[in-house]
């Protein structure tokens, strides 16, 4: 089963080393990585989609916490978070396809972002759902290259990971 996991944590070299290095140890795939800056100086978010059962989670989750960097640990429900996945993907179009995909593009309220004689690259954000299916009316038409950035998750309405982090 596929968890979402939401880590704060300090931005300091080698600590997503030491995080994948935990999942890595425990034979565990990740599925997708993404890491970027907070609303908070010095803190960074690691949103990592781990494919494990319960209970090993729960031990890689308790050893995530004992590392002095990370802050905060939180697993996200997909009804009570956003997520969303973002493509860009390089497409071979003619004359005669050309229209077909700018059709799907604007289907998909995908976006266009470079042009060639015998190509589009194509941008696309959405939910895993979204991205997949786009991929699949693409692919009749010949897919040539895809770069897929990690999932980006946020939990929904007024609370936030970095709540009561530095407050006494």
């Amino acid at each position: 089963m596929s968890h979402v996991l939401s880590l704060l944590v300090e931005d300091k070299p080698g600590l997503l080393t030491r995080v994948a290095g935990l999942f890595a140890r425990r034979g565990f795939n990740i599925e997708s990585l993404a890491v970027g800056r907070t609303e908070i100086e010095g803190l960074s978010r690691i949103t990592v989609v781990v494919d494990v059962e319960e209970g090993p989670l729960e031990q890689v989750t308790k050893q995530l916490n004992k590392l002095v960097n990370v802050i905060k640990i939180v697993e996200l429900d997909p009804a009570q978070s956003v997520q969303r996945e973002h493509l860009l993907i390089k497409v071979r179009v003619d004359n005669v396809t050309r229209s077909q995909i700018l059709e799907a593009v604007t289907l998909f309220r995908a976006r266009v972002v470079d042009v060639a004689t015998d190509s589009l690259v194509i941008e696309v954000t959405g939910d895993s759902g979204k991205v997949q299916a786009f991929l699949r009316v693409l692919e009749p038409y010949g897919i040539r290259e895809i770069a897929q950035s990690g999932l980006l998750a946020i939990g929904r309405g007024s609370k936030s990971i970095s709540d009561r982090v530095f407050k006494s």
